[in-house]
């Protein structure tokens, strides 16, 4: 194996606890509140913990010992969902069928948020429909809901302070960990993880491993932001040195950071392939949830159900979550939620901020790095240029974009779309003047909102075209064409590049040593590798014993969710079982579906299923028939989408190696993203955690010829098994309730 793939070994399944117990009772469900930035912290463990184990403590179902690998019952905060809400309502009511004679079955409204975002451009009556369905639905159980326009959510999230320092807060969306940009431990759940959370109030999640990175040095040099930080960081650990991680930033760096900058930092920590990217609790963050608090003072109420208390009380025209009594509260817990002396990391990872310079992703690859003075001499024509998105479309992005432009055009053939993550983002920028100086550059401006950045509306890329993009994602296929190429960077580098007609920094805003090497370093502690010997699982009543099946490999590496399942489809309703089937890996091959059978086995290469945690593509290859997945890793998210929708997925990379090497001839000569290997099948072994090749079988009479020996895997846990031979975390909740 690689030695750069040697990360994949850290999984942890942690076996002694069952799903049910992890659940604990329907009453225990019932009883407990949302937990927020005043609650006491004074019965934390005596065991040194990281900050991340200290607020998933803090959100516990009942007292236990927050550690990596460990299956734990949380209530979150609160839990987010945008469009995907019309697929969440239906699961939703099929679970609480039986208990329709409740007043509200959301078990408690308070804790759920809506926010339309992805499709604001349609218009279509169909779409329409669907936004209002989503209102009366909000309207009926007294949910909290922001309509189209109002930003995308989770930057509604912050502004309106359900992202708050020490809190959990999850949605369904893979872009939660842009939360931790102020402090608080966002993580994505799925489609099914929320319908459970609205008729429970809690869901299931397994603590993982704590990275720390350190960001030292005085600042980052003029000319450099956030987003340059990120893509270095990407750039630089590419390996899945973070994957499935929780990600926990300090060091003497930090405070130079503006909160835009972590903000934007946290959010792309997913592509990273972390699942959480939290930033500590400083003076610069309680500095701006003070000027936050004072915009609302002066604004006023949003107008949510949550709002009512503040009404009726004749208190000030702010709501509580972002009071200044929880701000006082979360500055006197900052020392208190500190990473406590000898506590545990997987990994420390240093970057000094004063050597970082402008880079940019791609095309199509967020890790790919190269400097931006590299790709300026090769002048690199562009057709599109973007400033939208959750990760780069706020104040200072676009006071930055507007500096650069102010005077100027854009260059005749570039098309340069611009949208505010808000509408309280455009109206400020408005006010300032610098929308309107990115207008008469001659930009286009579109309704906050997600739109090209997932595909969807205005501005797509088409075939042949090339794009810089100030977003979070530039996988093949997203942004439109798959035969088009995407670039990432940050605001700066976007709005120099539409003004030259090429990919290009922004001139006189970057230091003469633009080339210098980023300072980094990485410490691993040792540990032991997860390839051991294979060791007996006890499996639960209805989980499958052995499962063997013909193999479909797809070899390649960091596999995304765009690639399994396209953002075309994501939010459309009307797309029918078999139809996911048809579409299945469309932007990754697309021969696929026309090769897959019932009962196939999809072995594919590592980081499988990176991305955004849409439900369909986990659900998609269970349409086409897929019987499981085996991968060199996968990413957390997608796991969770699998198993919650009863799909099995197996981390065993040595099958992965011994198959690359077994078919390199092979796929050289094809040239083909997916083989079929005909003369070998693939045997699972569930209860002996191995699994090995074979012979195909002349005919059922034939000996068995094995041709690999037994590769132990690590075994599913019993929260796994529960969950697979439920049929799904739907159909489990389903029964208790």
């Amino acid at each position: 194996m690689q030695t750069s793939r040697a990360f994949v070994h850290h999984v942890y399944w942690w076996r002694s606890v069952s799903f049910l117990d992890m659940v604990h009772s329907r009453r225990i469900l019932c009883e407990r509140t949302v937990c927020t930035a005043s609650a006491s912290t004074s019965n934390l463990p005596k065991h040194p913990m990281n900050t991340i184990e200290k607020i998933v403590h803090r959100h516990l179902l009942e007292p236990e010992h927050v550690r990596s690998g460990a299956y734990v019952g949380i209530k979150p905060s609160y839990v987010m969902t945008h469009d995907n809400t019309a697929a969440v309502m239906p699961k939703f009511l099929n679970l609480v069928g039986n208990r329709t004679g409740a007043r509200n079955p959301v078990k408690n409204p308070r804790q759920v948020v809506f926010t339309l975002d992805h499709n604001v451009q349609d218009t279509s009556s169909g779409n329409l429909q669907k936004y209002a369905n989503i209102e009366a639905f909000a309207n009926e159980h007294e949910i909290d809901f922001y309509p189209a326009g109002r930003g995308i959510g989770h930057q509604v999230m912050c502004e309106e302070g359900y992202a708050f320092p020490y809190r959990l807060v999850v949605a369904s969306d893979s872009h939660s960990n842009m939360y931790g940009g102020v402090g608080c431990l966002g993580t994505p759940v799925v489609r099914t993880d929320a319908a459970c959370i609205w008729a429970t109030g809690s869901t299931w999640w397994q603590v993982p491993p704590v990275a720390r990175v350190e960001l030292v040095g005085d600042k980052l040099p003029p000319g450099v932001s956030g987003k340059d930080v990120i893509v270095t960081l990407c750039g630089l650990f590419k390996s899945d040195e973070v994957l499935n991680h929780a990600v926990e930033f300090g060091g003497s760096g930090v405070g130079s950071l503006s909160v835009d900058e972590r903000l934007t930092i946290a959010n792309m920590t997913t592509e990273w392939g972390a699942l959480a990217g939290v930033f500590p609790v400083d003076d610069v963050t309680i500095q701006w949830l003070r000027t936050r608090h004072q915009r609302l003072l002066r604004r006023g109420l949003a107008g949510v159900p949550s709002d009512g208390g503040a009404f009726e009380a004749g208190a000030s025209r702010v709501n509580d979550r972002i009071s200044s009594d929880a701000i006082d509260m979360a500055e006197q817990l900052s020392a208190e939620m500190a990473p406590d002396p000898g506590c545990v990391y997987s990994k420390t990872i240093t970057l000094d901020l004063s050597t970082v310079r402008p880079h940019v992703s791609g095309p199509n690859d967020v890790k790919t790095m190269s400097s931006v003075t590299d790709l300026e001499a090769r002048q690199i024509k562009i057709n599109k240029a973007y400033l939208v998105s959750c990760v780069n479309s706020r104040e200072q992005d676009i006071a930055t974009a507007a500096e650069i432009v102010r005077g100027k055009s854009v260059a005749p053939g570039v098309k340069m779309y611009v949208a505010a993550a808000s509408s309280e983002v455009q109206d400020a920028s408005e006010a300032s003047g610098d929308w309107g100086v990115l207008m008469a550059a001659g930009c286009i401006p579109l309704p906050p909102g997600c739109g090209p950045c997932i595909g969807l509306g205005q501005g797509l890329l088409e075939d042949g075209e090339v794009a810089i993009s100030a977003t979070n994602r530039n996988f093949k296929g997203r942004m439109g064409s798959r035969n088009a190429e995407a670039y990432l960077a940050s605001p700066a580098v976007v709005a120099a590049s539409a003004l030259a007609g090429y990919i290009r920094g922004p001139e006189g805003m970057v230091s003469p040593s633009a080339n210098v090497k980023p300072g980094f370093s990485l410490q691993v502690p040792d540990a032991q590798s997860a390839c051991g010997e294979a060791s007996t699982t006890e499996l639960v009543a209805g989980f499958p014993t052995q499962i063997e099946g013909r193999i479909i490999f797809c070899p390649q590496d960091n596999i995304n969710t765009d690639g399994i399942y396209p953002g075309k489809y994501t939010y459309r309703e009307d797309v029918t079982w078999e139809q996911m089937g048809e579409v299945v890996m469309e932007n990754y091959d697309g021969d696929f579906a026309d090769m897959v059978q019932p009962g196939d086995i999809l072995v594919a290469g590592y980081n499988f299923g990176t991305g955004s945690s849409r439900e369909q593509a986990a659900t998609a290859l269970r349409a086409a028939g897929v019987a499981a997945v085996i991968c060199g890793s996968v990413s957390e998210t997608y796991k969770r989408n699998a198993l919650n929708n009863g799909l099995i997925v197996l981390e065993i990379p040595a099958l992965v190696e011994s198959l690359l090497s077994r078919t390199a001839t092979r796929r050289r000569s094809a040239n083909k993203p997916t083989i079929l290997l005909d003369n070998e099948r693939a045997e699972i072994d569930m209860v002996g955690s191995y699994a090995r090749l074979l012979q195909v079988q002349v005919s059922p009479d034939s000996p068995r010829t094995y041709t690999s020996s037994p590769i132990p895997f690590t075994g599913l846990g019993k929260v796994c098994q529960d969950l697979i031979a439920a049929g799904g975390i739907e159909e489990w909740v389903k029964k208790q309730l």
